[in-house]
């Protein structure tokens, strides 16, 4: 055994369809004190973008970093608590243009419109510079999809208004989001489980062979551990069918919902879908456990769930709320205890999204052990659009993310928490978007 080799406590053996046997413990996994080995880069990144802002007063939690208060629009994530960072006092700076939409633009490209009113990115987004870091040969580089998209002023067609998505290319062209929740489920998942019986068997037979490979470089006593384990397998093979992470999610009966509705829509709203707008929480549920398995099944390493566009003229039915979310905000007069009630109902949605993620073994630990999830929205406040303390949440310890706190900063530029999300991943750039807003990563991320 080589006196320098050394496996980390959650190494495993892995065969084919990226599943994987844990090992047991060995003596080779206990770390050389001479040093501490760094965090090793995420695997994947998930952007959820929700319309509105938030109502800051009742989302702002209280307390100290370790030791807050989730607030009313907050508490649905109790849960999830201690998975997730509340980010405060970060103003998105490089918001330049049109009150809503340099938001929509600057969220995660951190530049301003290339010109007002009109235009988009000057730059990529992260979710496209992290896919060109990690996507490789994947089926899907990114995933960009949305729940109820094109209301309002854009009418179902591409805007500022209602992208957030831009290319890591030449022009930064922005990207047109997957509306239809059953072509998804047809692209990411139809094939899956043909020829189950053999793609079993390739399992087994790789993760003997990576066996094969290792036990030349273990001493006796691990060696001994690790065949014992591997006599085990053959009883993990009768159960794989419940072990395997990888599978599509139940299909879902959207009947009703309009994934193109927004080509009727009017500027003001009053054109309703109710059919459609009714089925927001059901199809928005339907595309959270797609991205989930994509993920799982490692169709992609980074996507983009966007619930609406900011004008969010669409009905809350399920809510009792008759008018559409803009009407709340400002134009019928800004109504903040319903303002309150919506953000609340994404807290859920985000809940149930991080859960969904955590349940997931990928050998030891789980996908959310592995990811970043950024949430976010393209203003802070829903009525004058200003863009201070935006609110911000991230989740999951891809990269070392230490969760379950409440961090503070002093109007700090957003495009910094653009940089250390991009440094989670190996990236160790200083700057990202445009350089006039930057200072450098985040501290105490």
């Amino acid at each position: 055994m080589s006196s320098s080799f050394r496996l980390n406590r959650r190494a495993v053996l892995r065969g084919a369809g990226s599943v994987a046997i844990a090992l047991p413990w060995l003596e080779i996994m206990t770390p050389d004190r001479s040093s501490q080995a760094a965090a090793e880069p995420a695997k994947r990144f998930l952007a959820v973008y929700q319309p509105g802002g938030s109502v800051l007063e009742s989302w702002r939690p209280t307390g100290s970093e370790t030791a807050f208060t989730l607030s009313p629009i907050l508490e649905p994530l109790e849960p999830v608590k201690d998975r997730i960072v509340v980010l405060d006092g970060i103003d998105m700076k490089s918001a330049v243009g049109e009150q809503d939409q340099a938001g929509m633009v600057a969220w995660l490209s951190g530049t301003e419109q290339v010109t007002p009113t009109t235009g988009y990115a000057k730059g990529p987004s992260i979710d496209q510079v992290i896919a060109t870091r990690t996507a490789g040969t994947r089926a899907f580089p990114s995933l960009y999809v949305s729940v109820r998209w094109g209301t309002g002023k854009s009418h179902g067609r591409l805007h500022p208004i209602d992208v957030t998505s831009f290319e890591d290319n030449s022009t930064f062209s922005p990207r047109l989001p997957l509306l239809e929740p059953e072509r998804i489920f047809r692209e990411l998942f139809g094939s899956l489980g043909e020829d189950d019986a053999a793609w079993e068997r390739s399992i087994l037979d790789a993760v003997r062979g990576r066996y094969s490979a290792l036990a030349p470089r273990l001493g006796s006593a691990d060696r001994q551990r690790l065949e014992g384990h591997l006599e085990r397998v053959r009883e993990l093979e009768q159960r794989l069918g419940s072990m395997r992470r990888c599978s599509a999610p139940p299909s879902v009966d959207t009947t009703g919902y309009d994934p193109a509705s927004g080509l009727n829509s009017a500027d003001d709203g009053s054109i309703r879908d109710l059919a459609t707008d009714a089925m927001i929480p059901t199809v928005g549920k339907f595309m959270m456990d797609m991205l989930v398995m994509a993920f799982a099944c490692d169709l992609t390493t980074s996507a983009v769930l966007q619930w609406t566009d900011c004008e969010a003229k669409h009905t809350l039915p399920w809510l009792d709320l008759a008018d559409h979310h803009r009407f709340y905000m400002n134009e019928g007069g800004y109504h903040p205890v319903e303002c309150t009630r919506i953000s609340r109902w994404y807290s859920e949605q985000h809940a149930y999204l991080v859960q969904a993620l955590a349940a997931v073994d990928v050998g030891g630990h789980s996908l959310l052990d592995e990811s970043v999830v950024f949430f976010g929205s393209n203003i802070q406040h829903p009525a004058n659009h200003t863009k201070t303390d935006m609110p911000f949440l991230l989740a999951g310890n891809g990269g070392g993310l230490r969760t379950g706190r409440y961090l503070r900063y002093p109007h700090v530029s957003h495009n910094d928490l653009l940089v250390s999300l991009l440094n989670l991943f190996g990236d160790p750039r200083t700057t990202f978007g445009t350089p006039t807003w930057c200072n450098g990563p985040l501290a105490a991320l």
